[in-house]
């Protein structure tokens, strides 16, 4: 006869929660890690950009505003050329010592906020990271005969040379003084090694040329991210407004606002 089957006398232990291991610890450690890179590189290349450049335009508005509630100084003398149209002889500014400002940049093309800083120098701690446009060492002031070569960044410390590819033939840049503006015209963009220094000369590309013409040349790294070549922008002089007579009817705005290149 065969005996009958035994039963379970006891009861079974309860499943219970499972002990965490190293490995799903690393796991869990090293996603959060990734996510806060993530996060820390998104503020670097665009949510920085945008707070610091919209602080930097405030700033520069206001200064723009204190140098409009002052006493307007003396225009500088006219002068009558060959066609007999009367203009302004550019008074003659002092260059800046590494990271003093002296002016500010306004291009409406970028939209009626952009207002950036202009300082001396170009090294980063001292200017450029200040989301400031810097003046090379060797650069001529606005309005005279020569090169003023400028450097500012297209990405990370609110950018302000972001755009400097959507410039259109004709853009008015404009540097704005205690004195007044200077309207310079957009030209032409050029991509070069960063080798290529001939950019700064008096006479863009042509250092050993002297044409008595006074030129702007903006500098930055390109690609965006990239620090393998530099983005050039050209432009030449159109003339001084001095502070007396009002803002120039070159900072009027523009009907295509160029958005930024992220």
């Amino acid at each position: 006869m065969t005996a009958p089957a035994t039963q379970p006398t006891g009861r079974s232990r309860p499943h219970g929660r499972s002990r965490a291991t190293f490995t799903s610890v690393l796991g869990e450690l090293l996603l959060t890690a990734g996510v806060l890179v993530l996060l820390f590189i998104a503020w670097q290349m665009w949510i920085g950009d945008i707070i610091i450049g919209a602080q930097g335009n405030s700033e520069g508005q206001a200064v723009s505003r204190e140098w409009a509630e002052l006493p307007a100084p003396a225009p500088p003398p006219s002068v009558e050329d060959d066609d007999g149209t009367l203009r302004y002889e550019p008074p003659k500014l002092e260059h800046p010592a590494d990271g003093i400002a002296f002016a500010q940049m306004l291009i409406p093309r970028f939209g009626s906020d952009y207002n950036v800083k202009i300082a001396g120098g170009t090294s980063r701690p001292v200017t450029l990271d200040h989301g400031w446009i810097g003046v090379y060492d060797q650069s001529a002031m606005p309005g005279q005969v020569g090169n003023f070569s400028v450097a500012g960044h297209r990405t990370t410390w609110g950018a302000p040379l972001n755009r400097m590819d959507k410039l259109e033939l004709d853009d008015a840049i404009v540097v704005e003084t205690r004195e007044g503006w200077f309207t310079y015209r957009f030209r032409n963009l050029e991509y070069v090694k960063p080798s290529a220094v001939e950019v700064l000369a008096d006479v863009p590309q042509m250092p050993e040329v002297q044409t008595g013409e006074r030129y702007l040349t903006l500098t930055a790294c390109s690609p965006l991210y990239s620090l393998a070549e530099r983005i050039v922008g050209y432009a030449v002089f159109d003339g001084f407004q001095p502070r007396a007579e009002g803002a120039p009817d070159s900072l009027a705005p523009v009907d295509d606002v160029a958005a930024p290149s992220w």
